[in-house]
């Protein structure tokens, strides 16, 4: 088994898009992110901990070879999470985040692993959570 994951942080996260004009206006303006580089069908932005990479589907394909195949619509291809410090912290962020126009999926919830939840998608239907673990903190813990 290799240890690359241990040895190596995630830096990135790219979402796949389709109109990079529009998923940028919805990171920036309703999620906050700074922009930090922008080129011909990409765009990147900066955020607490993480780089936020945009790149248009048919860009990547022209220039990589990448299959430029879209998932239909309401179809979600991949999920980022943020770790809040509390389930009130996740109250919060969703009433910050619904008033700068992000459509959530319904409000925070409790669920049954243990965490306060809740979920959105931007333009392009890339999910992401809010959580928090309630107290007892996260169950199913392996170390």
């Amino acid at each position: 088994m290799t240890a690359f994951a241990q040895r190596h942080a995630i830096t990135d996260i790219c979402f796949l898009v389709e109109d990079i004009e529009k998923a940028s206006s919805f990171y920036v303006g309703c999620m906050g992110f700074k922009p930090r580089r922008r080129a011909p069908g990409f765009a990147d932005f900066s955020g607490a901990g993480v780089t936020l990479a945009l790149w248009e589907i048919a860009h990547i394909s022209e220039n990589t070879g990448v299959s430029g195949r879209k998932a239909p619509a309401g179809v979600h291809k991949a999920c980022a999470a943020i770790e809040l410090s509390s389930p009130a912290a996740v109250d919060h962020a969703y009433e910050e985040l619904k008033a700068a126009g992000v459509a959530f999926q319904g409000p925070p919830q409790d669920y049954g692993w243990n965490a306060r939840c809740c979920y959105f998608a931007d333009p392009d239907d890339n999910l992401w959570e809010l959580y928090a673990w309630a107290d007892g903190g996260p169950v199913g813990d392996i170390d």
